[in-house]
C-alpha cells in the first residue's frame, strides 16, 4: 500500500498479509501489531502457592509431573468458584497443579427473572443449566448442559462445535450418590460418592477399575458459612482414552452444578 506523510495514524489492511490482518501507522512508519479486538487476554493468574497448598496439604495430593498445559492434557487440575455472598452465576477457574490458569467454566443463557429467581427462592432445581468450559484464552471446549430435574441430574454433554460427547446421569437420590458416564448409550465409566454428604469422589472405568479421583478441598469456616464457593481438586491416575476422559473432566467442572444446586437460595 503506498503511504505519504499525509497518512492519518491509525489502523489498515495489510496488503502483503492475511486479508484480516492490520498494520498500525504511527505517523512516520508502519509496525506489525495485534488489534485490541484481535486480542486474547489470559485470565488473571491465581496465587500458585495458594493452589499447591489446596492440592498438597487440602487435597492429600503428591505432585506430579506436568501435563501438556491444557484442559485435557493435565494430570490434576484445580477447580475452584467464584467467591460471591449471592451465588447468580456460576463461575469457576480451572488451573494445573502449580497454579496456572488452564481455563474456566461460566454459565451462560440465564435471563434477569432467572436470575432473581436463584436469589429469592430455591428453585435452582428446577431450571435448566447451561455452562459454558473455556480454554486459557477464553476459547469454547465444551458445552454441559443440565435440564430441569426433579430428583435426579442428568448432564449433556457437547463438543464446542455441538457434536455429542455423553451424558452423565444420576443413578440414585438416597445413601452415597452414583452417577454413570454414557456415550453411544453404553456406560463408559461411573463416579462413586464416598460419602453420603459427596464430597468426594472416585471415578472408574467400565470395568470398575479407579482412572480419577475427586476431592472437595476445605476452604475455611468463614467461607464455607457465609459464600456458596465450592472447591475441588480432580486427579487423573492416567491418561484417558475419548470420550471418558472428555466426560471424567466435564463430571469435575459440573459436580456441584449436578449435585447442589437445589441447596442454594433462600428459600
Amino acid at each position: 500500500m503506498t503511504t505519504h506523510a499525509k497518512t492519518p495514524e491509525g489502523w489498515y489492511p495489510d496488503p502483503e498479509g492475511h486479508p484480516q490482518q492490520l498494520r498500525w501507522w504511527d505517523g512516520s512508519q508502519w509496525t506489525q501489531q495485534t488489534h485490541p479486538a484481535q486480542q486474547v487476554p489470559r485470565q488473571s493468574q491465581p496465587d500458585p502457592a495458594k493452589v499447591q497448598r489446596q492440592v498438597q496439604q487440602q487435597a492429600g495430593i503428591t505432585p506430579s509431573a506436568q501435563g501438556g498445559g491444557t484442559l485435557f492434557t493435565e494430570p490434576i487440575l484445580v477447580v475452584n468458584q467464584k467467591t460471591k455472598l449471592v451465588e447468580l452465576t456460576n463461575e469457576y477457574s480451572v488451573m494445573d497443579q502449580a497454579g496456572n490458569t488452564l481455563g474456566s467454566v461460566v454459565q451462560i443463557g440465564q435471563s434477569v427473572l432467572k436470575k432473581i429467581a436463584r436469589f429469592v427462592y430455591s428453585l435452582d432445581q428446577y431450571m435448566t443449566h447451561k455452562l459454558e468450559i473455556r480454554d486459557a484464552y477464553g476459547q469454547p471446549q465444551m458445552m454441559l448442559t443440565r435440564p430441569r430435574k426433579f430428583m435426579k441430574s442428568r448432564v449433556i454433554v457437547e463438543r464446542a462445535d455441538g457434536q455429542p460427547v455423553g451424558e452423565i446421569v444420576q443413578q440414585n437420590v438416597i445413601g452415597k450418590i452414583n452417577f454413570a458416564m454414557m456415550a453411544d448409550g453404553r456406560q463408559v465409566g461411573a463416579i462413586k460418592a464416598e460419602n453420603w454428604r459427596a464430597w468426594n469422589f472416585a471415578i472408574v472405568d467400565h470395568a470398575d477399575n479407579e482412572v480419577a479421583r475427586i476431592t472437595k478441598t476445605w476452604e475455611g469456616l468463614a467461607k464455607t458459612m457465609f459464600t456458596t464457593a465450592d472447591n475441588y481438586v480432580l486427579q487423573i491416575h492416567y491418561q484417558l482414552p475419548e470420550p471418558l476422559l472428555s466426560l471424567v473432566v466435564a463430571t469435575a467442572l459440573t459436580v456441584d452444578t449436578a449435585l447442589k444446586q437445589d441447596a442454594r437460595g433462600f428459600g
